[in-house]
């Protein structure tokens, strides 16, 4: 896991003031960080146009600049000159070695290998003019490799794009991670992102953070360590199924693949069932966790409610964030919500923290997030998207891994059964609902199929060899 920050203003100015490190020290750190990442990827004599702002993150540019010159053909192109001391600096210098630049577009018509855009920073929140929309505009309809520097120009400090972005394929950002990197509607535009010391070793650099970001290797595997066991070692999962079967059945099949020794369905009539899949009208006196929600369709009340009174680890999905009988749970201990935006946003009116559009929530995911987390503490939160995000009180545990592999139907039964399963085999809460949501976003970047091909059972199978 990775620590991620609101900010790094805070963290720059420790360095300023705990260890004496300069402006001018970051800034270069910051900048022989790229030049590092563009030697390894770019062979010599590349043709680079950096675009530079005004403040300090065209100071960085600028600073780039100087240093790939003579390496590279180099081309610095300043939208307007510094206006910080450090960047009138930072231009003097370039300028002594013999870096020349330009204040006209005319240089933009021509094709580069890289295009590298310090223009904005992290800290734009500003209505963006005609002249810089159209810059990024045509910065983006150049063929060379995009690089953006700290963050793409056009994400604002809460990571949304109110107009338009640059478009990178690697954003090297500045210190330490920040949560404007991570939301949704910010994932088309950040690409791969690498992390720029600034002169001191990253966990002096960094404070404590509620923050983290996952990391394919925080995955655990329920594996199994004693060969002395049987199947009731490993928990028994209850799915119940309802109106749309389907929906619970694939949840079922899903937990029998993690390694959850025993799975039934829970059902009002006979199904056809894949061998390994029991069915009950009841539920069986062994459960040891429990999954509901999916397909549930037009269940009976007094059954969901004497289901959700049970004292047994629970996952609630899907249909359940349509029902104010959800209430009676989000007070207690070992549950696991897994809502996509839309069913968040019915929960968010059910609980009466607020009434607001899928939209609003998207661009206002991690606020929302924290909202429902402080009046219901005990709960573990999952709110799915392409950058998934789990909470529990005050604890935000980030899953950027999704991709548009995973949208099809079932997606999310799949990961009910996974956190079930894990719930079932005795993980706590938020371990299953970490390792649920990191074994389903990984086994789909390891599948090798075209992006729109991934059916329910290639998840379940790459799930059963990761």
């Amino acid at each position: 896991m990775q620590k991620v920050f609101d900010e790094v203003n805070s963290l720059d100015r420790k360095c300023y003031e705990k260890y004496l490190l300069s402006e001018d020290i970051l800034m270069e750190h910051a900048a022989i960080s790229m030049m590092s990442y563009i030697e390894k990827k770019f062979v010599k004599n590349s043709k680079i146009l950096i675009v530079c702002g005004s403040g300090n993150n065209g100071a960085d540019g600028i600073t780039l600049a100087r240093l790939l010159y003579g390496l590279y053909d180099v081309s610095l192109y300043l939208v307007k000159k510094p206006k910080t001391q450090i960047g009138k600096l930072q231009l003097k210098r370039a300028v002594k070695v013999g870096v020349q630049y330009l204040e006209t577009k005319d240089l933009l018509t021509k094709e580069y290998d890289v295009v590298v855009d310090a223009l904005f920073g992290s800290g734009f929140d500003k209505e963006m003019t005609k002249e810089y929309r159209e810059l990024i505009e045509h910065l983006n309809s150049i063929s060379g490799y995009k690089i953006a520097c700290d963050i793409p120009s056009g994400i604002n400090k809460k990571g949304q794009i109110n107009q338009i972005a640059f478009k990178a394929d690697r954003t090297i950002t500045m210190g330490a991670l920040k949560k404007s990197l991570f939301l949704d509607e910010a994932k088309e535009y950040i690409g791969r992102i690498t992390v720029s010391d600034l002169g001191v070793y990253k966990e002096l650099y960094e404070n404590s953070s509620d923050i983290c970001i996952l990391d394919i290797d925080d995955l655990h595997l329920p594996l199994r360590d004693n060969s002395n066991t049987h199947k009731g070692n490993f928990g028994h999962l209850s799915v119940i199924v309802g109106q749309m079967q389907g929906a619970g059945i694939l949840c079922a099949d899903a937990a029998f693949n993690f390694g959850v020794g025993l799975v039934s369905v829970i059902n009002h009539k006979e199904y056809q069932l894949p061998y390994h899949i029991m069915q009950s009208h009841k539920l069986p006196k062994n459960t040891t966790a429990i999954a509901i929600g999916m397909g549930l369709g037009n269940y009976e009340q007094n059954e969901i409610l004497e289901i959700l009174n049970k004292d047994i680890p629970k996952v609630i999905d899907a249909d359940m964030f349509y029902e104010k009988d959800i209430k009676i749970v989000l007070n207690k201990e070992n549950i696991v919500l897994t809502p996509h935006p839309k069913e968040f946003c019915s929960l968010l009116k059910i609980t009466a923290i607020d009434d607001i559009s899928v939209e609003t929530l998207q661009k206002n995911r991690f606020k929302y997030v924290e909202k429902f987390c402080n009046k219901y503490p005990k709960v573990v939160l999952v709110l799915k998207g392409a950058n998934t995000i789990i909470a529990q009180n005050k604890k935000v545990y980030i899953n950027p891994h999704g991709s548009s592999k995973l949208s099809f139907g079932g997606s999310g039964d799949i990961l009910s059964g996974l956190v079930g399963s894990l719930l079932a085999q005795g993980y706590s809460c938020i371990d299953a609902a970490i390792n649920g949501s990191l074994a389903h976003t990984i086994s789909a970047l390891q599948y090798t199929g075209n992006d729109y091909s991934m059916t329910p059972d290639d998840l379940i199978s790459g799930i059963k060899i990761l």
